[in-house]
């Protein structure tokens, strides 16, 4: 879903989109323990300071129990910093996530999500309807809402469907052509 995000945003003429990821505050033992899959060497881990960098944004995160994950929040919780200046303040941010079933919380993830955009003053960017008629299918399994793009990840063997990724891809250009002309 990211690469995806990181893709359509990519496709907008002069716009330069940087994947990263937060740093991680499991052991290794436990990570094991609860088989999680490797993390990729391609994409750095972020620090908050590196935010400031950014004209807009697209944060991405896994649910844990209808909320982003603790990692993610350990993330926004040392922005302090940047919060206190207002750093981000004004600066537009779009949310995607991934849950593990109907019911795991794809729309709450990004309405929990949204306070940390909001404490830090950033334009929350939904998806709203968009991606047109993709928004109303029913004929197949999709995440996703009017918040942002989103995927069912099963037990972690569910791989994003097409239809998903073209969701994703989507907003990554959308949200980047929003986050082009605010910056005009």
């Amino acid at each position: 879903m990211a690469r995806e995000v990181q893709r359509g945003a990519n496709s907008v003429l002069g716009v330069e989109a940087t994947l990263w990821q937060v740093p991680e505050t499991l052991s290794s033992v436990i990570l094991q323990k609860m088989k999680a899959p490797p993390k990729t060497n391609d994409v750095p881990v972020i620090r908050p300071h590196q935010l400031k960098e950014a004209d807009g944004f697209l944060f991405g995160f896994p649910s844990r129990f209808g909320v982003m994950a603790a990692q993610c929040k350990a993330f926004f919780d040392a922005t302090y910093e940047l919060w206190a200046s207002q750093a981000l303040a004004g600066k537009p941010a779009g949310i995607f996530w991934s849950t593990g079933f109907h019911g795991g919380g794809q729309e709450l993830t990004a309405l929990t999500a949204v306070t940390q955009l909001a404490h830090h003053g950033m334009l929350f960017v939904p998806l709203g309807y968009t991606f047109g008629s993709g928004m109303f299918e029913m004929n197949e399994v999709k995440g996703g809402s009017c918040y942002g793009a989103g995927t069912f990840a099963a037990d972690g063997s569910r791989q994003p469907t097409d239809l998903e990724l073209q969701q994703a891809f989507h907003q990554g250009k959308y949200v980047a052509e929003i986050a082009k002309k605010l910056k005009r």
